[in-house]
């Protein structure tokens, strides 16, 4: 019976791997990523610690290295050890795990390890571990805790390392500095203000209280960034086109004009009404109202239609659009509606009138005839606008746009199955 032969042990290819997660080596050494080899390894660390000598990372590389060295000395003949850097970025959350990913798959790539001790600074590896162990198995961590000096020289390097970023951030600096320099001058100005004017010093107080409450108004309702959302609209503002800027200006002069004619009806009717406190007389007063008011809206109503339908008329005429004839007509009926309101107003008044005098109102009062007539006028103006219309559009089709250009194409229509045109078959070689 054969020996069985003995199957050989497999092979451990353990890899030794330091985590930079906030991607110091690259922003500080300008140190590419990933490290391999002892060598690459504490090179890194070395120009690491020359650009920072406070960087928890270089001592966490040191260390990675001198547990290469340490390994070495004890591995078994089937174990292999190697030493390995990898980066994040300074953005840090999902970009720097992305990257950590993206690199450790490629030493998986090249050095194949089975095992993973991992070096960490101790602050990143509730965020690390599952990223390596989601690839390779960990065996060990080792976290390097950094021993610092005496608490108070602690505390005094935390101080100034906050105070620096208070002074050279300027999204900080504007609130821890910014806001108590305006106070001081307030303050000054105040100060020196108070040599010419006795007690002006005494308005200190009201000075911090509008100062600190605009600031936190401005922040709280985000006008500042309103502002400067406005600054880059102005900046890159785009006008539209020539006919729709006449169109826009015309309707904000339309729209102002009559804004401006319900103030003068208002005040017409303050001017010519004589209120009572007696609530008894105030509906016989509700025709005067409306009477004063009409006669003192109606122009510059009329007006401002006038203007916004002419905007109008101006664009559809640049445009060539045949909408234009229409425009025009109601126009013409708008600028007669003021004759209708006028009529309107003095017939409300004068059965008002009529009736306070105890006579009678009948169809024969020349207001409700003149009424009338007004009314049919602007009926006949309207049938005569529409007939000119339909002959002016029939004329000058070839002015305007045809409407029709952007609808879609008819589909030419199949050949009819029973053509004069012979059609050629592809069964002609069933005839060989």
């Amino acid at each position: 019976m054969a020996k069985q032969e003995a199957h050989p042990q497999k092979q451990k290819r353990i890899l030794i791997l330091c985590v930079d997660r906030d991607g110091d080596l690259e922003t500080k050494a300008a140190i590419k990523t990933p490290l391999l080899g002892r060598t690459d390894n504490l090179n890194g660390a070395v120009t690491l610690a020359l650009k920072d000598p406070e960087e928890p990372d270089a001592n966490a590389m040191f260390e990675a290295v001198r547990l290469y060295d340490q390994l070495q000395g004890m591995k078994t003949p089937n174990e292999v050890f190697e030493v390995a850097t990898v980066s994040g970025t300074d953005l840090g959350s999902v970009s720097a795990d992305r990257k950590l990913t993206a690199e450790l798959s490629s030493l998986e790539a090249t050095f194949g390890a089975t095992e993973v001790i991992l070096v960490s600074d101790g602050y990143s590896d509730e965020a690390i571990l599952p990223l390596v162990q989601s690839r390779i198995a960990v065996t060990s961590v080792r976290r390097i805790v950094i021993k610092h000096s005496e608490s108070i020289e602690e505390t005094a390097a935390v101080f100034t390392k906050y105070l620096r970023l208070l002074v050279d951030n300027p999204r900080y600096a504007r609130i821890a500095l910014g806001l108590p320099g305006l106070l001081m001058v307030v303050f000054g100005l105040l100060w020196g203000i108070s040599f010419f004017v006795p007690g002006a010093i005494d308005w200190y107080g009201i000075a911090i209280i509008i100062i600190i409450g605009g600031y936190l108004l401005f922040k709280g309702f985000g006008v500042d960034r309103t502002t400067k959302n406005f600054y880059k609209w102005a900046k890159e503002y785009d006008p539209p086109a020539l006919p729709i800027q006449i169109s826009n200006y015309t309707i904000i002069a339309g729209i102002l004009c009559i804004a401006v004619s319900a103030y003068l009806g208002g005040a017409n009717v303050y001017r010519n009404v004589a209120f009572t406190p007696d609530a008894s007389m105030w509906l016989g007063l509700v025709p005067r109202i409306v009477n004063y008011f009409i006669k003192g809206i109606m122009d510059l109503l009329v007006v401002g239609m006038c203007i916004v339908l002419l905007g109008r008329s101006v664009r559809l005429y640049i445009e060539r659009d045949s909408r234009l004839l229409r425009n025009v007509a109601l126009i013409v009926t708008v600028a007669w509606s003021r004759w209708i309101l006028e009529s309107t107003a003095n017939f409300i008044y004068n059965i008002w009138d009529s009736a306070y005098q105890g006579a009678v109102v009948g169809l024969a009062n020349p207001f409700f005839e003149r009424f009338i007539a007004t009314i049919v006028t602007g009926i006949l103006i309207g049938i005569a606008s529409i007939l000119i219309i339909h002959i002016i559009n029939r004329s000058s089709r070839d002015f305007f746009k045809n409407t029709k250009e952007n609808k879609p194409e008819e589909v030419e229509q199949p050949t009819p199955l029973h053509s004069d045109v012979p059609q050629e078959t592809s069964c002609k070689k069933a005839d060989g």
